[in-house]
């Protein structure tokens, strides 16, 4: 058994960190952990100087005396100190400051080690600390600065949850592979399709292209809970690249170049860039061809230019992925919006994206692009993707 650890800065929450540990170690070990920058001693099973000796620099590096730089450098030496550990759970309680500080390391840990903060900016937007990972966040109510009628109850119900969490674990899934699908609503006929024909074999995981879920499946890639992924909506880049609301960041794709894991990817809905109410859409792209998908959604055709900088991107970052990949293109369309009649239609920019995914992919034995002549949405294409996924499955158990 591995331990529940609570963590904070001692030296301004002691009370409440301790309160907090003393309900967890009802029914679980503990470890505390101070993560005070101000230099001082604390009871702590962690020592803050403990802690900040696993900075890369050094515990000089964290103990500045300002307290922004100390701050940052204490999340680094805490993330390196938790790498190493048995963690079974972990809670922290902290203002802006303590939120900053904890919830990077709790970020690296992997997705299912339940993880609670107990923090003052819980109410807001969480985004940055939570990201694409599974933090609970508990809005203090009252400030972190004392145990009261509503502290104790608010922190006593976190505690609570961390213990139930951390000593009734979920049963184990049925014992299949797992495999990361990623889906928009106008590619869900074609992936629903293709998590259909791998429920046999596989555990298929979706995950909604919005810019956390390309996050979300990469992490768990990194995580080495995933055994192959198929990609086959990968419109993030176009909000990477255009400027939507929906970016997964510089980085996607990259988890999958550093692990190697079996790659099957598609073009799906890059025919769009997202924005929110039509009203919110930039005014340089005011004139562009727009189309309201629901009152909180508005999508933006993308245009043969962006299509071709998308493709150098999805391209590049495939180049560099050792692991084995096939990049499948619908030749009949993108998406739903992406066929004859319908709004999206767009021949012209669609061989401009095929053409150069195909002309800038650097073609290998494990390195495969192939041209599928029907809509991503069509049965024909789901089958093509199931044929290219068990190509390389079948690749990686030789």
């Amino acid at each position: 058994m591995g331990s529940a650890y609570v963590v904070g800065t001692f030296d301004t929450k002691g009370a409440e960190l301790h309160y907090v540990a003393g309900l967890v170690a009802r029914g679980h070990p503990v470890v505390t952990v101070d993560l005070s920058t101000s230099g001082g001693t604390s009871d702590a099973d962690v020592s803050a100087a403990a802690v900040a000796a696993h900075h890369p620099d050094g515990a000089a590096a964290v103990f500045t005396g300002d307290r922004g730089s100390a701050v940052v450098a204490m999340a680094t030496a805490f993330e390196r100190f938790l790498s190493d550990r048995d963690v079974d759970g972990i809670i922290g309680l902290g203002g802006s400051g303590g939120t900053a500080l904890i919830t990077p390391a709790m970020r690296a840990l992997p997705v299912g080690v339940p993880k609670v903060m107990v923090s003052t900016v819980a109410s807001g937007d969480v985004s940055p600390y939570v990201d694409a990972t599974d933090i609970a966040m508990f809005p203090s109510v009252t400030d972190v600065a004392g145990l009261n009628r509503i502290s104790r109850q608010v922190l006593g119900n976190a505690a609570h949850a961390l213990l139930g969490a951390a000593t009734r674990p979920v049963p184990p899934a049925e014992d299949k592979p797992a495999v990361a699908l990623s889906m928009f609503g106008v590619t869900t006929p074609c992936v629903t399709a293709v998590a259909e024909q791998l429920a046999a074999d596989y555990d298929p995981l979706v995950f909604h292209a919005t810019g956390t879920g390309g996050r979300a499946m990469e992490k768990l890639v990194d995580d080495g809970l995933v055994r192959a992924v198929l990609d086959i909506t990968t419109t993030e880049v176009c909000d990477l690249i255009a400027g939507g609301v929906m970016s997964a960041g510089q980085q996607r794709l990259d988890a999958i170049a550093r692990t190697e894991v079996p790659y099957v990817g598609s073009c799906g809905a890059l025919d769009m860039v997202n924005f929110g109410a039509l009203e919110t859409v930039p005014p340089q792209y005011r004139d562009r061809h727009l189309y309201v998908h629901n009152p909180q959604v508005t999508l933006m055709r993308t245009t043969a230019a962006e299509c071709r900088l998308i493709a150098e991107f999805i391209a590049a970052k495939l180049n560099a992925c050792r692991g084995p990949v096939r990049l499948l293109l619908p030749t009949g369309g993108v998406s739903m919006l992406d066929a004859p009649g319908q709004p999206f239609y767009d021949p012209e920019a669609d061989a401009v994206l095929f053409d150069t995914l195909e002309g800038q992919l650097k073609q290998t034995a494990d390195r495969q692009v192939q041209r599928v002549p029907h809509n991503v949405n069509d049965p024909e294409f789901a089958a093509a993707l199931i044929a290219a996924f068990r190509d390389v499955a079948r690749q990686e158990a030789r």
